[in-house]
């Protein structure tokens, strides 16, 4: 059982560092077209008391796999015995290059657990892409043509905008084209027909193992099932021993190939280029390896203390789930039950077998920072109770996904509740306040009331989720800093949200608790007012500078909510906007702690004078962003999504996650 974890932990950490490499290798993809066209799985599964062994016969095939498709585009393996057989294949469209390859079918090999290997002991999967293709399954289908899974897959949008009868005859003689062509040509074809201004493109493909009698038939068979698709934009045959696709845009490479007239001069220069480039790498390389070599051993060390910390934390009773329980609770993670998507992962409505209504948090797999995102909301979260804080209940980490537990919070977030949902009532005057004391009650528990000392490092509405009675609860805890008591300051790298982060950690990446103040201050501003911070719009000035220029007259309540009407208190109002100025100064020292702005709202604290709070305008916010790109990453999600699904992108929203 041991090895079998042991392996299991290694194919996960393997899928991560090929598509890590992706990431970092490649700072400007090319489109390498891995995203999921289909996903086929079997329905024969392994019985329970031999699906250990099954496994470890599917993580052997499917590390074996890998390097052979890397190696040479495609590549087949064997790996077990008797029915604990797994056979595996692998292989990229032959118009790739090595690079979109090799990213490419590390995008579709991440998504071959979605047929639970694991805990159903699925003897068979499929999954297509329209740049590569993978395949597992317990006999030998390498030499299979054709199969009852095979599939038709057409575009649900209709040809508009040309000739309906010249597109289909088009598309008609591109198919015969490349029936015909593709066994010619050792079982690959891409192409176009176009006539009149109209112009189909086409790809055909037959898998390696195929003999040319049965990529005929393949094509011949698909060629037919495609036709129901000719009056569509688009259309696809998926089957056991070829693939095929048309569609109104171009989608393959071009071969490369080219004629050598008059390029002479120009491969002799690029030979001088490549030597010399070989040079300077190999300098470049043998200078920083010793660098590399500490920052390496580093990383893993925190790292394997980490996961050392998870697997401690999650064996607990208390907080281990079951997968495969989650999976039912959310219906197997179905988009009806979807609550919203973030950063760091898709948040899920689940209800367990006791009847409990929780929130299943699925973090991204493909992300360098799932480690840290987990370690954080796991170690920390379950260390710390209060009211106004998001209750962590568990977690899972034993199937193909990380998976956080969390209590359900029934009225979505305070960015929702302001921005974006129709169906509800404004927020009057009475819930604002009780929203914003609450809030600022739940950080003064982070800063200084509980028995670790946290950063939240991304205070914005969005992260704020209110409960039937309007209790505001703190969520997502993934960029959250656990602050020494012995430090006045950290240094660390830029995490956060534009619009809410304090200039300080801006510019020189100073994180104190005050950081979070300065996002509290902005919020409690955008909550009053019922309007968002525009510091990076073009075409409207900032809401704090707004509320800044109406202070110190008697017109200050102006800015607020004009959906209250006059059902506020003007002078709880004033002095809320004049705590909202003091956690926003520009210097972090002249902000008030949390429970100081606790205090202050009740009433119990005298409030300060404020200073003028830094504006920042679209020319200093594009210096920001240039200098983040250069520093920062923002992995696969450039824009915060944490709002609910189909909720209007914000541009303040823009989420920048620290290198690992």
């Amino acid at each position: 059982m041991s090895n079998f974890k042991s392996n299991l932990s290694f194919f996960f950490l393997h899928l991560l560092t090929l598509l890590l490499l992706g990431f970092l290798l490649n700072p400007v993809i090319s489109d390498s077209r891995g995203e999921t066209v289909a996903q086929i799985c079997s329905n024969r599964t392994t019985i329970p008391q031999q699906r250990s062994l099954f496994v470890t016969s599917f993580l052997a095939a499917m590390d074996a796999v890998s390097p052979l498709v890397e190696a040479k585009g495609y590549g087949q393996v064997v790996n077990g015995t008797g029915n604990l057989t797994v056979y595996a294949y692998g292989e990229c469209m032959k118009d790739l290059d090595k690079k979109d390859c090799d990213l490419c079918f590390a995008q579709i090999k991440a998504k071959v657990p979605r047929c639970r290997p694991f805990q159903r002991g699925t003897r068979g999967g499929q999954v297509f892409s329209d740049g590569c293709y993978i395949r597992y399954d317990d006999y030998n289908f390498f030499n299979e043509t054709l199969s009852l899974q095979d599939r038709t897959v057409c575009a649900e949008k209709e040809i508009t905008g040309v000739n309906r009868t010249l597109f289909r005859d088009n598309a008609a003689e591109l198919v015969r084209n490349m029936s015909v062509e593709a066994v010619r040509n050792g079982g690959f074809y891409a192409g176009f027909v176009e006539r009149r201004n109209v112009t189909v493109h086409g790809l055909a493909q037959c898998w390696e193992p195929l003999n040319r009698s049965g990529c005929v038939e393949c094509l011949r068979k698909a060629s037919e099932k495609i036709g129901s698709c000719l009056d569509k934009e688009e259309g696809r045959v998926l089957n056991a021993g070829c693939y095929m696709r048309f569609s109104t845009q171009k989608f393959y490479n071009n071969s490369g190939n080219s004629t050598s007239d008059g390029n002479g001069g120009r491969n002799r220069l690029a030979v001088i280029l490549a030597v010399t480039s070989s040079v300077v790498a190999f300098v470049l390389l043998v200078s920083v390896a010793g660098f590399l070599f500490k920052k390496k051993r580093a990383k893993k060390q925190r790292e394997k203390k980490q996961l050392g910390s998870l697997f401690m934390l999650a064996n607990k009773s208390n907080l281990c789930f079951s997968y495969e329980n989650l999976e039912r609770a959310t219906d197997y993670f179905s988009d009806k039950n979807k609550l919203g998507q973030g950063g760091s992962g898709s948040v899920y409505k689940g209800v367990l077998t006791n009847g409990k209504t929780v929130a299943v948090k699925r973090l991204f797999f493909n992300t360098k920072q799932w480690v840290d995102h987990f370690f954080n909301e796991v170690n920390l979260i379950s260390q710390i109770d209060h009211k106004n804080l998001v209750k962590l209940l568990g977690c899972s980490i034993t199937g193909p996904e990380s998976l956080l537990v969390y209590e359900y919070i029934a009225n979505q977030s305070l960015h929702d509740y302001l921005f974006v949902r129709q169906d509800v009532q404004p927020l009057n005057w009475a819930k604002r306040f009780k929203i914003l004391l609450g809030t600022a009650e739940g950080m003064a528990y982070l800063h200084e009331e509980s028995n670790l000392r946290i950063i939240h490092r991304d205070i914005k509405l969005s992260n704020i989720l209110l409960e039937h009675d309007f209790t505001p609860r703190i969520a997502d805890f993934g960029l959250a800093r656990l602050f020494p008591e012995d430090k006045t300051h950290i240094s660390t790298a830029i995490a956060g949200t534009l619009g809410y982060m304090a200039p300080e950690y801006v510019v020189r990446g100073k994180l104190t608790e005050k950081a979070d103040v300065y996002s509290f201050g902005v919020l409690m501003i955008e909550v009053i007012t019922g309007r968002r911070n525009n510091a990076l719009s073009q075409d409207a000035s900032s809401i704090l500078q707004t509320v800044w220029s109406l202070y110190g007259t008697s017109n200050l309540t102006k800015v607020v909510d004009p959906i209250l009407g006059d059902n506020f208190n003007e002078i709880e109002a004033s002095r809320l906007l004049q705590i909202g100025l003091l956690c926003v100064q520009a210097a972090f020292d002249q902000r008030p702690a949390m429970s100081a702005v606790v205090k202050m709202m009740k009433g119990n604290l005298e409030i300060q004078t404020p200073t003028q709070p830094p504006f920042l305008n679209p020319g200093s916010v594009a210096e920001m962003r240039k200098m983040m790109s250069h520093s920062h990453t923002t992995d696969s999600h450039q824009q915060d999504q944490t709002q609910s699904s189909g909720s209007r992108s914000n541009i303040i929203s823009e989420s920048f996650f620290e290198p690992r």
